[in-house]
């Protein structure tokens, strides 16, 4: 596979991971994507923002987000997030403690 091919396979996997988290499955909150996965949706927009400034293009948090949730990120939060149990932000706290630990 040639690398132009690789590059519009890997976007299209992109779009559709991005899709199925938008729209797909707007009900799977972001604390549950970190405590499971170790990522969420505003990471891939932080991953989005920094594949940006690698290719030379300057954009901040806020529209790292809204070029990933396709809207501005408080208006995506109104619209679709809940507030977390104490029993998952303690499973975040303790899986974020042991993310942590792994990078020392």
């Amino acid at each position: 596979m040639d690398d132009q091919t690789r590059t519009r396979i890997e976007a299209a996997a992109f779009r559709r991971l991005q899709q199925h988290l938008m729209e797909d499955r707007p009900d799977v909150q972001n604390i549950d994507l970190m405590n499971l996965a170790g990522f969420c949706r505003n990471c891939l927009a932080r991953w989005y923002q920094e594949a940006a400034a690698d290719e030379g293009v300057e954009m901040s948090k806020e529209e790292g987000r809204e070029a990933f949730y396709g809207m501005p990120y408080d208006d995506w939060r109104a619209a679709n997030q809940t507030a977390a149990s104490p029993e998952k932000q303690m499973a975040f706290k303790e899986a974020f403690a042991r993310n942590v630990g792994d990078k020392t």
